[in-house]
C-alpha cells in the first residue's frame, strides 16, 4: 500500500513514545539536510522552543527535528532527551565546540492523566528518536496524540477522544505531507465542512462557566522542494488557514496552535501551489486524527 502520510516526503522519519497509562506521549520527526523551517503561530496559549529562531531574518535556518508533546510545559524537556542523541550522532549547527542540534518544540496540555513522574520527559525524547522511521505514520491515540480531545467549548459533557493524524498531497511533482495533533477546543469540520464531532459550523458563546482545559492544536508540515523562508512561511500560514476552516472556534484563547513548515528537498515549485496542497494536506490530518479514533471507539 502507498504511504500517504508524512514519511512519503522523502528522508522525513517519525518515532513515538505512548504511555497508555497516563494517556499522553511525545512525537519526534528527524529531516534530512539541508534544509529549511519557518513557524505560524496563532494560538493564545502557546508552549513552544526554539520558534523564535524560526522567524524571517535569524541566522540558522536548518534543524534536525521537531518534537511534539504531551505534558504541557513539563513535555518541553522531552527535546533535550532527542538533543542528546543528536549530538552523540554528530549532527547539529556547527560551532567551535562542536554541533548543537536545533530542535524545536511545542507541547499540548494534558495533565489530567497523573501528577509528577508521568508526564513524558528526556528519555521519552530519546525513545521515540531511537524508533523512529520512514514507515507509514499510524494514526490515532499515540505519540503526542495519546491524550488529546476536542469539543470541550460545547462543555464537559461534550469532550471527545482525539489523536494524530497525518496526510499527503501531491503537487507539481512535489509531495507535501502533514502531521497534526488535534488538541483542540473546538469541534472537528472536514474540509467540506461535514461535522465530525458534533457542534455546530457557528460555535456560538461557550458551553462552559469555568476556563475550559487549556488546548493546542500542533502541525507540522514537509515538503521535498528548495524554498527559502519568506516562501516557506506562507505554507505555514496556510496549514493555519486549514486549521481555522476544519476547527471551529480555532486560534482561541485557549488554544496553543502552532504549524511548523520544513523543506527538505531540491526540487522546485510554485510557492503557491505548494500552499493550497498544504492547506489540504493540513486539512485531511486533522480528519484522521479524528476519524481514526472514532474507528476505535
Amino acid at each position: 500500500m502507498k504511504n500517504r502520510t508524512i514519511t512519503a516526503v522523502t528522508g522525513v522519519e517519525v518515532g513515538h513514545f505512548t504511555d497508555t497509562l497516563n494517556n499522553t506521549g511525545t512525537t519526534v520527526l528527524v529531516f534530512p539536510e539541508p534544509n529549511v523551517a519557518a513557524v505560524e503561530v496563532r494560538g493564545a496559549a502557546p508552549g513552544s522552543r526554539e520558534t523564535a529562531l524560526l522567524a524571517p531574518g535569524m541566522r540558522v535556518e536548518q534543524i534536525q527535528a521537531i518534537v511534539l508533546s504531551g505534558g504541557s510545559a513539563f513535555g518541553l524537556s522531552t527535546a533535550d532527551g532527542v538533543m542528546r542523541e543528536l549530538e552523540a550522532e554528530g549532527r547539529g549547527q556547527p560551532t567551535p565546540f562542536g554541533p548543537v542540534p536545533i530542535v524545536p518544540a511545542a507541547v499540548i496540555f494534558d495533565l489530567d492523566g497523573g501528577g509528577p513522574g508521568t508526564r513524558p520527559g528526556p528519555e521519552a525524547g530519546a525513545f521515540a528518536y531511537a524508533g523512529r522511521s520512514t514507515a507509514p505514520v499510524e494514526s490515532g491515540r499515540i505519540g503526542a496524540g495519546a491524550g488529546a480531545t476536542v469539543s470541550n467549548w460545547r462543555g464537559a459533557d461534550a469532550v471527545l477522544p482525539s489523536g494524530l493524524g497525518s496526510a499527503v498531497v501531491d503537487a507539481d511533482g512535489v509531495t507535501v505531507g502533514a502531521l497534526a495533533v488535534v488538541n483542540a477546543a473546538g469541534d472537528v469540520f472536514s474540509l467540506e465542512g461535514s461535522p465530525l464531532t458534533g457542534g455546530r459550523p457557528d460555535p456560538g458563546a461557550p458551553g462552559f462557566t469555568l476556563p475550559p482545559l487549556t488546548q493546542t492544536t500542533l502541525i507540522v508540515v514537509a515538503v521535498d522542494a528548495r524554498l527559502d523562508r519568506m516562501a516557506l512561511g506562507r505554507l505555514a500560514i496556510r496549514s493555519q488557514d486549514a486549521l481555522a476552516a476544519c476547527i471551529r472556534p480555532g486560534h482561541t484563547r485557549y488554544d496553543g496552535d502552532i504549524a511548523f513548515a520544513v523543506a527538505c528537498g531540491d526540487r522546485t515549485a510554485d510557492p503557491d501551489v505548494l500552499g493550497e496542497a498544504a492547506f489540504v494536506a493540513t486539512a485531511r490530518a486533522i480528519e484522521s486524527a479524528v476519524q481514526s479514533v472514532q474507528g476505535e471507539s
